[in-house]
């Protein structure tokens, strides 16, 4: 199913997330990357969240909030990419798997009427 494919790659990011998140830490940069911890890992937990919504309009308000946080998350990748805490390879890989999730979200979302 869709869902279940953005679950998977939703889960798979939020591990990406983390992984950056220890990386930055070494770097000593502890605020933005807390933020991209924070929004990073929210993408999933909603996606979640609306899968067990007990209404229509809950389940298109938990993936937009979902939506809401993956566009907060390319804020963050791009701000720690222009501060050179990423690389532009790190960011662009990154940003192309944000991407697909939005994507994905953004129809989900439109579709959930």
């Amino acid at each position: 199913m869709k869902s279940e494919k953005l679950e998977e790659k939703s889960y798979k990011f939020a591990r990406r997330v983390i992984k950056a998140y220890k990386y930055l830490i070494t770097k000593k940069e502890y605020i933005l990357s807390k933020q991209f911890l924070r929004s990073g890992t929210s993408i999933g937990a909603n996606i979640i969240e609306a899968q067990y919504a007990i209404s229509k309009k809950e389940f298109r308000a938990k993936m937009s909030i979902a939506l809401k946080e993956a566009a907060e998350t390319r804020y963050w990748i791009n701000l720690l990419k222009d501060e050179n805490y990423f690389k532009e390879n790190e960011a662009a890989s990154l940003m192309l798997d944000l991407n697909e999730i939005i994507s994905m979200l953004v129809k989900v979302v439109k579709n959930a009427t």
